[in-house]
């Protein structure tokens, strides 16, 4: 073993002297990242999320997606509706719980309210139904031209029309795939394990409660990741294959994760006082939009920086060639102009002096 670092060392000595006088050398960080690959792919995708304005994006589709919750409340206000019209019995249960809430006149303008929208339930499903619609299409395609752009240049649109039908069906696909994260997040709470547990009947037995959270933590993980990988690999306008996504998707359900851990416990300190319990919420509902956006485009930044999937993001349009003719224009004869004419006028003299001559 010495006698082999021997030569190393001595290499490495050699290589220090043979560099330039005056060359930088490499810094720690640097030589970290030579050290290793999977620093300097994280430092790449870092870069490549700056320089891709992912912040910018971030906030741009955290906008949408708040603007999108009021057509949301809006059909749950038509389906609550529509429930309770046709079941008289749970409405009259709902005001009496109104009237032993709030007293007074207030309790009465509730039910008043309750009983008008009720009345105007077709209305505000439809209105609502429109308007969800039209921020779900804005919402998904700042999404997507957000996760795209980190791939560098954005392919060219296919048209108006192609586009938004294209935003409907991945709107509708990620429908689809949270209808499924969510039910696989149902099978990993809490709640169904120790259900599941008391028909074991080993709910007692030492160590079963961490267990349980180790089990509802890996299960939360895994429906995340599924949803993540499509995202990442479905929602960009570049065609990614899901196997060249997963990755870029566990990294991103393991992030998400450690991040809803430490934003629950932010929110209960938060919504204790009587400013959070007011604002506590749509406050809380942006950051996690805009943490939650934040880790996808690096994720995705992190999945184009993969040296596997350079062959599919798409090709640079270069600038257009332009031909520009230059014309020179030159006052007075040139020496070779020049020395042409008085050849032209020798000869035209030497022709013009022998026909005189053959007339004599």
């Amino acid at each position: 073993m010495t006698t082999a670092s021997k030569p190393g060392r001595a290499a490495d000595k050699h290589n220090a002297t043979a560099l330039p006088e005056g060359a930088d050398k490499p810094s720690f960080l640097d030589k970290q990242r030579a050290r290793y690959p999977w620093f300097d792919h994280i430092m790449h995708a870092a870069t490549r999320y700056q320089d891709s304005k992912g912040d910018y994006f971030a906030a741009g589709a955290t906008y949408f997606s708040i603007f999108a919750l009021f057509p949301l409340m809006m059909i749950g206000f038509a389906v609550a509706g529509f429930v309770f019209a046709n079941n008289p019995e749970l409405l009259d249960k709902a005001k009496e719980k109104i009237a032993d809430s709030v007293d007074g006149s207030m309790g009465e303008q509730l039910t008043d309210l309750m009983d008008q929208a009720i009345a105007s339930r077709a209305t505000i499903g439809v209105l609502g139904l429109l308007i969800a619609l039209y921020a779900g299409l804005g919402w998904m395609a700042n999404l997507r031209n957000a996760l795209t752009v980190q791939w560098g240049s954005e392919p060219e649109s296919p048209g108006i029309v192609k586009t938004k039908l294209s935003d409907l069906g991945a709107l509708v696909g990620l429908f689809l795939a949270m209808i499924v994260t969510f039910s696989l997040s149902a099978l990993s709470s809490s709640s169904l394990v120790h259900q599941i547990l008391e028909w074991l009947s080993v709910e007692d037995l030492p160590g079963v409660s961490w267990a349980v959270r180790a089990i509802s933590v890996v299960l939360s993980i895994l429906a995340s990741w599924l949803l993540f990988t499509w995202v990442i690999a479905k929602l960009p306008r570049v065609a990614l294959p899901l196997r060249n996504a997963w990755k870029a998707g566990l990294l991103t359900a393991v992030v998400f994760e450690i991040f809803k851990q430490v934003a629950s416990f932010y929110l209960q300190s938060v919504v204790t006082g009587p400013a959070g319990a007011t604002f506590g919420p749509i406050l809380g509902i942006m950051v996690f939009a805009f943490i939650t956006t934040r880790i996808i485009l690096f994720a995705t930044a992190w999945a184009a920086t993969d040296p596997r999937n350079r062959k599919y993001e798409p090709t640079t349009v270069p600038d257009p060639v332009v031909i520009s003719p230059r014309v020179d224009v030159r006052e007075g004869l040139s020496g070779r102009g020049a020395a042409a004419a008085v050849g032209a006028g020798v000869v035209a003299a030497l022709g013009i002096s022998a026909a005189a001559r053959r007339k004599r």
